[in-house]
């Protein structure tokens, strides 16, 4: 995003990076939310100051998705509202406040250099974030869910045509190799300067380098994902099952990444232990202004977030 403009929606979302040790990281568990339909992406969403203007505006946001995911009537849109409505009221209470905290001792560890652990920590720190939110709104997605119809399901399968297509075009998933590895390398050096600025010609060709020694999972991972789908279609044929619904609904959502191909599993591996490789060794080129500026990117959302919690008491 622009400096100055709306800054990046706050990175918990799943790509499977690791950040500039604290950017990749927060886009990994941006993707890692992806697995969270609808009403619980927000929980790691929090989007730009934009950030507070975006969050503040998540029940619309979310009622959109909604209706784009299944086209709901007016009696699923009303009650997709109440729902929403509690859930929000709860993640501004009870998790933006610990997001706030998670943020600074990112920001604490960041005045030195990063360590595989301190991945490992961030990793686990938002992965772990994720599933509270999975857990809270399991129950509420599964009341939900249970009201779908047939023509809501044809509806999510228009959906995920469509979003299967955009991934393949994003992420040049059937094109050759080649081609994969250099919109990978524009993706990765995007982030880089997003959160740290310029970047040096030296800079770049050694983040070009290690960008071409990680293996290229995205077509498996498209496949995966394929994968996913149909085990959200198989399990919404449970919808009016109560007493088997919710707990496997659970199980989908905090366990997104069970069930994968032996191959997907290999490469996923090795593609994240790279990954984290290239953003350590980013890490260490980075120049004092260069490092400042991650932290101060990083300080915003620190603010907003705070922000957005105190706007809770006033409110009370």
């Amino acid at each position: 995003m622009r400096e100055g403009g709306c800054r990046r929606t706050l990175v918990f979302r799943g790509t499977a990076g690791t950040r500039q040790r604290r950017m990749p990281i927060q886009a990994r568990a941006r993707s890692a939310a992806r697995a969270l339909a609808l009403a619980l992406v927000l929980a790691l969403l929090p989007a730009c100051s934009a950030l507070r203007i975006g969050y503040n505006q998540a029940d619309a946001l979310l009622a959109w998705m909604a209706d784009d995911y299944f086209d709901l009537d007016a009696a699923q849109k009303q009650d997709f509202n109440v729902r929403m409505s509690r859930l929000l009221q709860w993640h501004r209470r009870e998790q933006l406040p610990d997001y706030a905290r998670f943020l600074d001792e990112i920001k604490r560890r960041g005045r030195q250099q990063f360590t595989a652990d301190d991945v490992a920590w961030m990793v686990d720190g938002v992965k772990s974030r994720y599933r509270v939110i999975a857990q809270r709104g399991t129950g509420e997605a599964a009341e939900l869910l249970a009201t779908m119809t047939p023509d809501n399901l044809q509806a999510l399968e228009r959906h995920f045509d469509k979003v299967n297509q955009k991934f393949i075009r994003e992420y040049k998933a059937t094109a050759p190799q080649a081609e994969r590895k250099r919109a990978r390398l524009q993706r990765t050096l995007k982030l880089v300067r997003e959160w740290a600025g310029s970047l040096t010609r030296e800079q770049e060709q050694r983040i070009t380098a290690l960008n071409d020694a990680i293996p290229n999972a995205d077509h498996l991972r498209h496949q995966d994902r394929l994968r996913r789908q149909k085990e959200f279609l198989a399990l919404l044929n449970l919808r009016h099952d109560k007493t088997r619904f919710a707990p496997q609904l659970g199980v989908w959502l905090s366990q997104w990444d069970a069930g994968r191909s032996p191959a997907y599993e290999k490469a996923q591996a090795e593609t994240f232990d790279k990954r984290v490789a290239l953003y350590l060794e980013v890490e260490r080129m980075l120049t004092p202004q260069q490092r400042e500026h991650v932290l101060q990117r990083l300080q915003s959302y620190i603010d907003d977030i705070r922000a957005l919690a105190d706007q809770r008491v006033a409110a009370h």
